[in-house]
């Protein structure tokens, strides 16, 4: 199985993939779950062992490694997983590293697909034999969209959305053209915690003149450079300096109108007790404001929480922004997401943000991030761009030129698996197959 499932967050992938991890436990083999974040995969982790029971626990002892884990706990579980004693093992990249040792992997997990770069998930798929994979997204990236096209990724799909989920407006908020906009989005904030409701402020990064900040497992993926440059219009003229967590906190807290509000920073650089005692005082309601960096993308749920402004929004992908929106509107209060940017009118960022803006439907996003970047290198690793093998074809444009291909195809190897009737063709393939360019389309 090599296969994509794809549906909005909290509509039940995580029940699938746990089901296929039975099944290949009862077969005697190994699944490994690959989450971006530590607080992810802690919650999965949880979650799978409340799933299974005591019983079920017992026989498939899951395990759970992250590279934060103290120094005997990461032993402990290193040598479950290397012995096979641990059926399931949830964690975040530090399942990549070297000293990872499987007895016999027979499926990888991939959750959040599009914050893992190609030859991150790739190297989890070489400590096994030939592992099954499935990858889970709410948002394909393009290079996957592109594969599914293909039929190298098979896909499928659950396209209900959560029951009791509320809806999400989301509008763009351009700070320079409409600075009263801004403005009015601060006090939203203030006006939804007077309602008794809870607010999320998101930016790219921890402190004043820092890096955009991945998370604190995982940097470097596809969306986290997306938008790099001058207000994310491909890199012209000099960065401006990013919005911060610090810097955030130092502008709310001096603001009358904040007075009294309880505030508080959530980032990946914080120790893990501080991390989880800030989200329990959230979840509790004992926090108004979160300020976090993208460390709350995934594994959030919090259903009180009715508002999010995100600070320089063209910084993040199509399908971080969807994500991370996707932490409001969870309870009985709908949600509401406002988008602020400086990305000038008809830039690559400004559209980006517009597209979320226009739809909350994950998988529209994923085919308009597909015309905006391109299905990337499907024969390499670039997972979108302008570094396309495809010269004459796309695949945004020609999918249903792509699909007459494949079942030309098929019945072409059906009639004659050797191609001897096609000799350039076989030759072609060779060449490819020489350079070791076919290894990549098993790369989802």
């Amino acid at each position: 199985m090599h296969r994509l499932l794809q549906g909005e967050v909290g509509s039940g992938k995580t029940v699938v993939a746990l089901r296929a991890m039975l099944q290949v436990a009862e077969g005697g083999g190994q699944s490994a779950l690959l989450a971006p974040t530590e607080v992810l995969a802690a919650q999965h982790f949880r979650s799978i062992v409340e799933s299974l029971g005591p019983e079920l626990a017992a026989r498939t002892a899951p395990v759970l490694l992250t590279s934060k884990m103290p120094t005997a706990e990461r032993r402990r579980a290193l040598l479950e997983i290397a012995s096979g004693g641990a059926r399931i093992a949830v964690g975040t990249h530090a399942l990549l590293g070297e000293g990872v040792s499987f007895y016999d992997l027979g499926l990888i997990v991939v959750d959040e697909q599009h914050r893992f770069g190609v030859e991150q998930r790739e190297a989890l798929r070489l400590k096994g034999a030939e592992p099954h994979v499935l990858a889970m997204t709410a948002t394909p990236i393009p290079r996957t969209v592109a594969l599914t096209v293909f039929g190298d990724l098979e896909t499928s799909v659950i396209r209900e959305l959560p029951a009791g989920r509320q809806g999400i407006e989301t509008f763009a908020v351009p700070i320079f053209e409409k600075p009263t906009w801004a403005e009015r989005a601060w006090r939203r904030a203030v006006e939804e915690v007077g309602r008794g409701r809870q607010v999320y402020v998101v930016c790219p990064a921890i402190a004043a003149n820092a890096r955009e900040e991945g998370d604190d497992e995982f940097s470097g993926g596809p969306d986290v450079s997306e938008g790099a440059g001058s207000g994310g219009d491909g890199g012209q003229g000099a960065a401006p300096q990013l919005s911060s967590v610090e810097q955030t906190l130092a502008e709310l807290r001096v603001r009358p109108d904040y007075r009294g509000i309880r505030l508080a920073a959530l980032t990946g650089a914080m120790k893990s007790d501080e991390k989880d005692a800030v989200m329990r005082g959230f979840a509790a309601g004992e926090i108004d404001v979160l300020v976090a960096t993208t460390v709350i993308e995934v594994g959030v749920n919090v259903p009180n929480a009715s508002t999010m402004i995100v600070r320089d929004a063209d910084r993040f992908g199509i399908s971080q922004l969807h994500q991370l929106r996707g932490r409001v509107g969870r309870g009985e209060h709908p949600g509401l997401c406002l988008l602020l940017t400086a990305a000038e009118p008809g830039s690559l960022a400004r559209e980006r943000i517009e597209a979320v803006a226009a739809t909350v439907d994950g998988f529209e996003l994923a085919e308009r991030d597909l015309e905006l970047r391109r299905e990337g290198d499907i024969l390499g690793t670039a997972q979108s761009g302008g570094r396309s093998t495809l010269r004459l074809l796309r695949v945004a444009e020609h999918g249903e030129l792509i699909a007459h291909a494949r079942d030309v195809a098929a019945a072409l190897l059906e009639r004659d698996p050797a191609l001897d009737s096609a000799p350039g063709l076989a030759d072609m393939l060779a060449r490819e197959a020489e350079q070791r360019r076919l290894d990549n389309l098993a790369k989802s």
